[in-house]
């Protein structure tokens, strides 16, 4: 989600037992088969749904696909600082919950973020810890044989998306992780343990389990002993 958000900032502290994770890929390379997929076998992980101002589509539900809002509403909580980040597409507002994803990580849940590289910019600015990962096609030619099998868009739809892809691979490098959707599986066993590593970090350890640590005089760094 391209981003213009006008919030205050927020840092990611290690009060907060869960983690937040951005899932970054150009369209085609098969980002939301593979969220979908470890959410399907991952229950501790929450998906942001976002908020929007459009009207729903025949297929889309409340809750599920978006919370579809008011303009009224969507503005008022931007003003209230409530977006982590929001947008202005076609005339539309998009928006991502900063009071949701706090209260998730709040009680140890590990919140994922589909989001595009504009966003992602926006968010780490807020929560600096935010764990990026982009998705990679293995190649363009296999970009556009998946935009091609998908069977939704016409060729004029396709060229502008190989065209977007160029300029949104150029920012796979400010991602933490990268993951080359080569093999389905291989790439959401992969995208599954960049999720095991990031919950194995001290930061993410010791806000879990801060009695363990304390009976075992583990201290955070710079933390009085």
């Amino acid at each position: 989600m391209s981003a213009s958000s006008q919030i205050p900032h927020a840092t990611l502290h290690a009060e907060y037992p869960g983690n937040l994770f951005m899932v970054v890929a150009p369209s085609g390379a098969g980002k939301s088969t593979l969220v979908n997929a470890l959410l399907a076998q991952d229950a501790d992980i929450c998906l942001s749904i976002s908020s929007t101002t459009r009207a729903p589509r025949p297929n889309e539900e409340e809750g599920v696909h978006y919370h579809f809002i008011s303009v009224e509403q969507f503005l008022a909580s931007r003003k209230a600082g409530e977006f982590l980040e929001s947008a202005e597409v076609h005339g539309n507002y998009y928006g991502t919950s900063r009071v949701w994803i706090e209260d998730q990580m709040r009680e140890g849940r590990d919140v994922l973020l589909e989001i595009d590289w504009q966003g992602a910019q926006q968010v780490r600015k807020r929560f600096s810890n935010a764990v990026g990962i982009f998705i990679l096609p293995p190649s363009i030619a296999a970009l556009e044989e998946r935009l091609k099998k998908r069977g939704t868009d016409e060729p004029n739809v396709i060229a502008r998306r190989l065209l977007a892809a160029g300029g949104e691979i150029a920012h796979a490098p400010e991602a933490d992780f990268i993951i080359i959707n080569d093999e389905f599986q291989r790439a959401l066993d992969q995208l599954q343990s960049v999720f095991t590593a990031v919950r194995l970090r001290f930061a993410s350890q010791y806000a879990r389990h801060r009695t363990l640590f304390t009976d075992l005089d583990i201290h955070a760094p710079n933390e009085p002993s």
